[in-house]
């Protein structure tokens, strides 16, 4: 109730109270005004953290790549399983979310971030050390599983201190931050080859992690106060899942960003075969390349993020950013299939280019949206999104190399039929799912 202004005769009579409804996990639409303002303010400090925990995976991955020839040499194992030690870290980080996500919604997101931060820094040095292949998958399963929680938790806090188009844009200035590791995080692993070898990286990466740690300790809040965190048993905890699950809309963002995911982890998968074994390309050709698409997703990101949030709907953003990934690879299609002749590097590097840069538009909106349809359950819906993304990218990702190493066609048809199902879901299940939910 408002206190009467200074020229009211008198005081109002205090209306009834009207008891409130229920408190649902799930709002009934997919986007938010713009008039939303984010609930607290984050400093550039935190920023560069929250950046720093969504970077951590792909740091952990892409530092990795080009050690793996010499894994493989050192440790006597064939190239198969050491290309284990890559799913494994994959499959630690999808997993892993679907466990910590749920219990920061109800221990709050300090305790299991630190917690998850001291493990991945312990797991990543044990990796520095490791005596044999078997032992090396182990250790970076374990890294994945606790690496998750920088990834899972740092959505969710972002969730717990925005909303709305506040939100979206900060999702985009996280994309910008995260999206400089895979363009760096190649070149600075193909730079410690030159002073060390494989375990090297692993010592770099565990003193990257024990800086972040630190600055966690130091420099990230609680953001999740007791009110709002869950009491009860842990497997109520995770019924929150199911009743996110139940929401088709959530649902629908859900797959529509985790086979956008999936198409781009095809690109980061089979990219190095298709441009340096099917076209000859030097490995730094493909660096270059590698880095311009990243790029590429970076400043769509960004576009997105400064221009059109707030003054495009952002269903109508996502839309758009399907239709120019459908357009990317079905070109990539053609062309691989040699319908206009042999096609020249610089076709399917145009047509990569334009797909990574269509990303940045889907993978951004689709986390916002989906995120949107629960305040409550921000961790838990944080982990749906987070594992989703990773095991889809791990399961669709191998189908690239099923024809072999000798042809572009399986990269791309994989692609498409990522985009087939994403543009699926987001029509069938968030547009009509919507207009059941908010009317005609």
């Amino acid at each position: 109730m408002q206190d009467a202004g200074p020229s009211s005769p008198a005081p109002r009579p205090t209306a009834p109270a009207v008891p409130s409804a229920p408190s649902a996990p799930i709002a009934p639409t997919g986007t938010a005004p713009a008039a939303l303002a984010p609930a607290h303010r984050t400093g550039p400090l935190v920023t560069l953290v929250l950046g720093g925990l969504t970077a951590l995976p792909p740091l952990s991955m892409d530092m990795y790549l080009p050690a793996l020839p010499q894994v493989t040499t050192s440790l006597h194992s064939p190239a198969a399983t050491v290309q284990l030690t890559l799913t494994a870290c994959l499959a630690g980080m999808a997993l892993g979310q679907l466990v910590i996500g749920p219990l920061s919604d109800r221990w709050g997101r300090r305790r299991p971030l630190l917690a998850g931060m001291l493990i991945y820094v312990l797991a990543t040095a044990a990796c520095a050390f490791a005596p044999s292949a078997v032992m090396l998958i182990v250790v970076r399963l374990i890294q994945g599983l606790a690496g998750s929680a920088g990834i899972v938790i740092a959505r969710a806090v972002v969730r717990d201190l925005y909303d709305g188009v506040e939100m979206a844009r900060f999702y985009s200035t996280l994309l910008l931050i995260s999206g400089v590791a895979p363009i760096i995080a190649p070149t600075i692993g193909g730079q410690i080859l030159r002073l060390t070898d494989w375990r090297g990286i692993f010592v770099v990466v565990t003193v990257i992690g024990v800086l972040l740690t630190a600055v966690v300790w130091r420099s990230l809040h609680e953001t999740l106060p007791p009110e709002r965190r869950h009491a009860g048993e842990l497997s109520g905890t995770f019924g929150a899942m199911r009743t996110l699950l139940a929401d088709r809309v959530f649902t629908g963002y859900v797959i529509a960003g985790s086979f956008g995911f999936a198409a781009l982890f095809t690109y980061v998968s089979a990219s190095s075969f298709v441009v340096q074994d099917v076209y000859g390309a030097s490995p730094q050709t493909f660096s270059l390349l590698f880095g311009l698409n990243s790029v590429g997703i970076v400043a769509v990101g960004q576009l997105n993020g400064k221009v059109l949030v707030g003054r495009v709907d952002m269903d109508k953003v996502l839309a758009v950013g399907l239709l120019l990934i459908g357009g990317a690879v079905s070109a990539l299609v053609l062309l691989s299939t040699g319908v206009f002749g042999r096609a020249a590097l610089w076709e399917i590097a145009a047509g990569l280019f334009a797909l990574m840069a269509s990303l940045g538009l889907v993978l951004p909106t689709t986390n916002t949206l989906a995120l949107l349809r629960t305040k409550k359950n921000a961790g838990s819906a944080s982990a749906l999104i987070g594992t989703s993304s990773f095991l889809v990218g791990a399961v669709i990702s191998p189908l690239a190399g099923v024809a072999g190493d000798g042809t572009a066609v399986p990269m791309a048809i994989t692609q498409l039929g990522c985009v087939i199902v994403a543009v699926t879901a987001f029509a069938g299940l968030c547009l009509r799912g919507r207009r059941t939910v908010e009317g005609p």
